[in-house]
């Protein structure tokens, strides 16, 4: 939602990645699995841009309507008590989407990764600001001004990235009050004595104080309990919604309804004990050729993703839905040459022929 701003820290997020990176090695990375974090990172940065677009409409037709005062934005206070709401806001959707299944649909792509490391702070669904945003909405009624909720929502985001590491062990008297590595890696574990706990945005306060908090002991085997076993984003971003679908229509009555908002626990058995040596975590490869071009194409997805956000001003609707969808395809292409899928050729070949077509239509203009 808060794309402009995300958008100026991306640099910044790859820098510390790569550092992280030259420290860990493949304690901490592999290269599929991060591909498919950033590539999910990419793709969420494209639907963003509609969405923050979505939020200021509505944001500003509320704070228009309902504001029952309008507080100043001159006022250091305005963005301290924002930043507070905001981060009270995070953990109440956080907590409602592990507890609501349609909502979980949403969020569970950023718990897909079977590693722990700064990529999997970029690996977020497409569709989360879809929900998320309507926990930010009664900032407008209090009288908060759409850029400093903006502003609180981009901080609190930027907050979250450094948590998501295993090069940083216990803080301290800091971990009375900040969401750390060591609380966040506790929330990402898949262990049923991980599971739902430890919400926090950027404060762990909000977990202290309604009993969500948990502290790491053992470290967590991550991932979600039934693992995803893909590297395909657009898969990553709508198996729950298809799940939700077809368990919808399988039964009867008022579970058809109820499914929707049944904690994802519910629809299926108890959480299987893990253990970090008995697990086997999925790691498809495709060949060494396929690898490489996938690698290829998808550093090209980058510099998709960076025209379009650069052009958004003057390229037309037709052109930005046309780039996007580019972007999309070759991060499906990707993860389709990762995992050796027999459809990846034929697909490859139709993205490479809309992507011609998409250049002529630039030389020509």
């Amino acid at each position: 939602m808060e794309a402009g701003e995300i958008q100026v820290a991306i640099p910044f997020f790859l820098a510390l990645i790569v550092i992280e990176l030259l420290v860990g090695g493949r304690k901490l990375y592999r290269l599929n699995d991060s591909i498919a974090d950033l590539g999910n990172g990419i793709g969420q940065q494209v639907v963003a841009i509609p969405l923050t677009a979505l939020l200021v409409l509505i944001y500003s037709w509320l704070h228009e309507k309902t504001a029952l005062t309008h507080l100043p934005r001159s006022n250091p206070w305005s963005w301290i008590v924002a930043f507070l709401l905001v981060d009270l806001a995070y953990y109440c959707f956080h907590r409602a989407s592990h507890r609501v299944s349609f909502i979980w649909a949403t969020h569970v792509v950023h718990h897909q990764s079977e590693e722990y490391n700064l990529a999997v702070a970029l690996r977020q669904s497409w569709l989360q600001g879809l929900l998320s945003m309507f926990f930010y909405f009664p900032l407008a009624t209090l009288g908060f001004p759409v850029d400093v909720a903006l502003g609180a929502i981009a901080l609190n985001t930027i907050g979250q990235f450094w948590i998501h590491t295993r090069a940083i062990n216990r803080m301290g008297p800091l971990e009375w009050f900040l969401n750390t590595p060591s609380h966040h890696r506790v929330h990402h574990g898949r262990n049923p004595r991980y599971l739902d706990k430890n919400y926090a945005g950027v404060l762990i306060v909000w977990d202290r104080l309604f009993g969500t908090f948990t502290p790491e002991e053992e470290e967590p085997v991550y991932g979600i309990v039934q693992p995803l076993n893909s590297w395909n984003v657009v898969w990553a971003n709508t198996h729950q919604w298809i799940d939700l679908a077809r368990l919808s229509a399988e039964a009867k009555g008022w579970r058809r309804v109820a499914i929707w908002f049944l904690p994802p626990g519910k629809l299926g058995g108890p959480p299987p004990e893990v253990n970090a040596s008995t697990v086997k975590k999925y790691d498809a490869r495709g060949t060494r050729l396929g690898q490489i071009y996938g690698v290829f194409i998808f550093v090209t997805s980058f510099a998709g993703l960076f025209l379009f956000t650069e052009h958004l001003s003057t390229w037309d609707t037709l052109t930005k839905i046309a780039v996007a969808t580019l972007v999309i395809w070759t991060l499906v292409c990707t993860g389709g040459f990762l995992e050796q899928r027999a459809w990846v050729k034929w697909a490859e070949a139709g993205r490479i022929l809309c992507l011609a077509g998409v250049l002529a239509s630039f030389a020509g203009g």
